[in-house]
């Protein structure tokens, strides 16, 4: 049996003889902790998709699921926990991830279900979860090499493909000096809009952190920085030879999913070349991600910062040109959009511009996606979900899908996707927010700035808000541990024995610890062990990739408050979210009164701290 490491790149699941098989495409580490030249797709058929189902009569449930066509591959007994009660549940496992979707209706339609679970996570993504395997780290393989797979066209002689025989195992979460390649397009534009019918590619700018550094065009032969070459097509073809020869493992662009790779794939479908990037050999295709469109190629992740920067930091537009002076404080060369066909034209001093035009986005998207890639990357780590969804994940997706994972940690059942009808009620529902004092008009100095530390995190986990421990009256979906033990022990007759929110009078257990209050708690130890490590280093490099990740951590724990009340939310809460707010409004609103008492004057206030002078008598 062979044995292989690799950096895990990507993931997908094809069909092969009516089987479901995993596909993991990752890179070796060369000696200096780079991605090295030999490229893996290893293979695993021994993954088996399945969901769970909550059934009011187990036995009768059994009998029910073989009258389904085709009937599951198995049906097990297994005991979960449902909101942190402890019960019997059936695990439906299937012959094939797209029985899932075709039998899940038919199943929950049965008198002797209750419920369904677990149905609606992608198989790639249950993958990933069930063998503790984090994108972007290093992981084990065993299995034998093959020769050929169909689904593999790839003719690269350094491309190995193993038939694994046992699991993966993640082996070490650092990551490797990872290969980054950026482009744009420059398009000939007399009409205004580009028509990718009718409108050709004059310059496709490429920049590297692997010295490769260019502008391919038909024009600018005099540039040192220029690739001439004959026509549109020999643009296209170079394009496709340097990033296939220069062996990346991130090609990023600028609005690349809605505009350059869509428009590079019309213009070359016109000379009849295939974008046959992927590391398997296969051709540069479009999936669903939201509401939009994403340019996937398989093994080589495609990252659109558009979509990056509109997460990392806030801004009233997002050009190029506005982020990168927001982050550099430097001015880009600038070409208006409507003119860029003129300076084509025009040549002369015109031309020259637009070639330094044309390079300098190439280098600033370089110079972005080095600096704010870094903290995708780690989230990829913790959350672990593929950096390419990663990247086009809103954060409250990302922290959902980390506690996904810790469901599964924590042998708790996933609460489902709420349906349609569910989210359009649910977005009739809305919580107060943080107390605001408007400022006091006037120059103010000697001001003191009070300040909580992570203020709606430290709420959840002081007051154990969570939907799993909180008291309701009725029962039905909503019923939980508390629940339960309110009925055997009768704990609502003691207010002692819950946190009780102001304003609403929701009441949360102290006891057990909530399932979202321990997640969080854990992520705020890690980061505050980590800050630890920050100030004990003196080693620049660490502190920089330390920085990164309590970071990453700071957002992941932030983020997890606003969540309870976003209609999609799988553990949705109104009552958590109004909570969470309410105590924030009473604490700041005490600790204002407090420092009036000694002597200080509150001058602004903004949901988790505020400014006061002090006032002499």
């Amino acid at each position: 049996m062979e044995q292989r490491k690799i950096v895990l790149l990507d993931i997908d699941y094809i069909t092969h003889e009516e089987k479901a098989v995993i596909r993991l495409f990752g890179k070796e580490k060369d000696e200096n902790a780079k991605t090295g030249e030999r490229k893996i797709i290893a293979l695993d058929d021994s993954f088996e998709p399945y969901i769970y189902v909550i059934a009011n009569d187990i036995k009768e449930c059994q009998e029910d699921l073989k009258n389904l066509d085709p009937e599951p591959a198995k049906v097990e007994i297994v005991e979960k926990k449902n909101f942190q009660i402890e019960g019997k549940f059936l695990k439906i496992t299937f012959n094939h991830p797209q029985e899932v979707p075709q039998l899940r209706d038919a199943i929950n339609n049965f008198e002797s279900v209750d419920d369904i679970r677990e149905h609606d996570i992608p198989f790639y993504r249950r993958y990933l979860i069930n063998n503790d395997v984090f994108p972007m780290s290093e992981i084990e393989l065993s299995g034998e090499i093959i020769d050929s797979f169909p689904t593999i066209k790839s003719k690269d002689p350094n491309l190995e493909i193993l038939k694994l025989k046992k699991p993966p195992v993640t082996i070490d979460s650092n990551f490797p000096e990872l290969r980054i390649l950026s482009f744009d397009l420059e398009v000939r534009n007399p009409d205004g809009m580009p028509n990718s019918e009718k409108d050709e590619i004059i310059m496709i700018g490429i920049s590297s952190n692997f010295d490769v550094e260019k502008v391919i065009s038909t024009k600018g032969e005099d540039l040192d920085f220029v690739e001439t070459v004959d026509s549109e097509k020999k643009m296209i073809e170079s394009f496709i030879k340097t990033v296939r020869e220069n062996n990346a493992d991130i090609i990023v662009g600028y609005n690349s999913d809605n505009f350059d790779f869509p428009y590079i794939k019309d213009r070359a479908a016109l000379y009849n070349i295939n974008l046959d990037l992927g590391m398997d050999g296969s051709s540069l295709k479009f999936l669903r991600r939201g509401y939009t469109n994403a340019a996937s190629l398989k093994g080589l992740l495609h990252i659109d910062l558009y979509l990056v920067m509109r997460r990392y930091i806030s801004l009233d537009r997002y050009t190029l040109e506005r982020v990168y002076f927001e982050l550099f404080g430097e001015e880009k060369i600038e070409v208006p959009g409507d003119r860029i066909y003129q300076f084509w034209d025009n040549e002369g001093e015109e031309l020259d511009n637009l070639f330094d035009y044309s390079l300098d986005d190439v280098v600033s998207t370089l110079k972005l996606a080095e600096e704010t890639l870094p903290l995708s990357l780690e989230l990829t780590k913790i959350v672990g979900q593929p950096f390419f969804d990663i990247t086009r994940m809103a954060t409250g997706q990302q922290a959902e899908w980390y506690l996904v994972r810790k469901a599964n940690e924590y042998n708790e059942l996933v609460p489902n996707k709420p349906s349609g009808i569910q989210t359009s009620s649910r977005k009739n529902e809305s919580a107060v927010g943080g107390y605001v004092k408007e400022p006091e008009k006037g120059l103010h100095d000697n001001l003191v700035q009070f300040d909580f530390r992570s203020l709606y995190p430290s709420i959840i986990i002081s007051k154990n808000v969570s939907p799993d421990v909180l008291l309701k009256k009725h029962l039905g979906t909503d019923y939980n541990i508390v629940n339960l033990l309110n009925e055997e022990n009768n704990l609502e007759e003691n207010d002692d024995n819950y946190n009780i929110s102001p304003e609403h009078d929701n009441k949360f257990a102290k006891v057990p610890q909530g399932f979202i209050p321990s997640v969080i708690g854990n992520v705020i130890s890690e980061r505050l062990k980590i800050k630890k490590q920050m100030k004990e280093t003196e080693d620049p490099t660490e502190k920089r990739i330390l920085k990164v990740q309590q970071d990453a951590l700071k957002r992941l724990a932030n983020t997890m408050y606003g969540i309870y009340g976003f209609s999609r939310f799988r553990w949705y809460s109104m009552e958590c979210a109004e909570s969470i707010t309410a105590w924030g409004r009473e604490y700041i609103k005490e600790t204002m009164k407090k420092a009036e008492e000694y002597g200080f004057k509150s001058i602004y206030a903004d949901t988790d701290g505020f400014y006061a002078k002090y006032e002499s008598n």
